[in-house]
């Protein structure tokens, strides 16, 4: 095993070598674009969770070429598609593809390393590394509208609820006294990504059930949107009614922090709620299985 972990990490090491100026540049996007903060952390999340759960995933390792070798294959097919060799991409799009050839790489090295049942065992660490890949261009912009949208819709009916006069016009709100647009970064990209993230780990470590996980993460939507048009909504209360400076002031630009714990607190009884009813579909199993014999024997 220790061989093995050696001769792992020295074909990660190699790796990150080879791409170098992609990893640079994908440090590089995670700094200046908040969109993309998280993609620098997930390898260490995700070799985090291969450490943590080390004896299940390692419980039979052995040699394996024919599946490495595949994803290898799909690896080196990915890198010379982010090269603009074929067609013209623009940055993020290249870095995705490139991106996305090195996790081919990393996944086929763990499993030429540790064998299919190893990798099978850590599926969730694997894939999590798909994460890292940023999100392609055409596809942000369509997943950021479709939160402005989603926003602006749920903001309306907030304003309506509290008694809040208002003239709406596309993503820009007309309140007494102050315009708020909902713009591109009022979206809440970067607090839904950090949601999914925070969904898949408590899915993974809390519940078993495949359909429980998506159910969870089908939540995330609307409380995403709700909890961005809350967010949007108190901040234009107050400068309506208390101070104009929320506009600009702390809350403004530091105001996700409190508003993502809510988002958080929301999900939290819903997980309970999946973890409560998965444990109770065994108890009734067992049951079942309990009566089975007595009827026969009665026969």
């Amino acid at each position: 095993m220790r061989t093995r972990n050696i001769g792992f990490a020295l074909f990660v090491g190699v790796s990150c070598l080879v791409f170098w100026g992609p990893l640079r540049s994908l440090a590089r996007l995670s700094w200046e674009n908040d969109s993309y903060s998280h993609v620098i952390l997930i390898p260490i999340i995700s070799s985090l969770l291969i450490y943590l759960e080390r004896k299940r995933v390692f419980a039979a390792v052995h040699h394996c070429t024919g599946g490495g070798t595949l994803l290898f294959g799909a690896g080196i097919v990915s890198f010379y598609l982010g090269r603009d060799r074929f067609f013209s991409l623009d940055r993020a799009d290249s870095l995705a593809l490139l991106t996305l050839s090195l996790v081919f790489v990393w996944i086929a090295g763990f499993n030429l390393f540790y064998g299919i049942q190893a990798s099978r065992s850590a599926v969730f660490p694997l894939l999590f590394l798909f994460l890292t890949i940023p999100v392609p261009s055409f596809l942000l912009a369509r997943i950021v509208l479709a939160l402005q949208q989603g926003s602006a819709e749920m903001l309306g009916v907030l304003f309506r609820i509290a008694g809040v006069p208002f003239f709406r016009s596309g993503f820009v709100f007309s309140l007494p006294g102050v315009n708020i647009e909902i713009a591109r970064q009022c979206s809440g990209i970067r607090s839904s990504i950090a949601l999914l993230i925070t969904v898949l780990l408590a899915g993974h470590f809390f519940l078993r059930a495949a359909w429980r996980k998506m159910s969870l993460i089908v939540f995330i939507i609307p409380i995403v949107v709700l909890k961005n048009a809350l967010r949007i909504a108190t901040i234009s209360w107050l400068s309506v009614y208390v101070n104009r400076g929320f506009l600009t002031g702390r809350l403004h630009h530091y105001g996700g922090i409190p508003f993502s714990v809510l988002s958080v607190a929301i999900l939290a009884p819903i997980l309970y709620w999946l973890q409560r009813s998965e444990k109770c579909a065994p108890r009734q199993k067992r049951g079942d299985e309990a009566v089975l014999p007595e009827h026969s024997t009665a026969r």
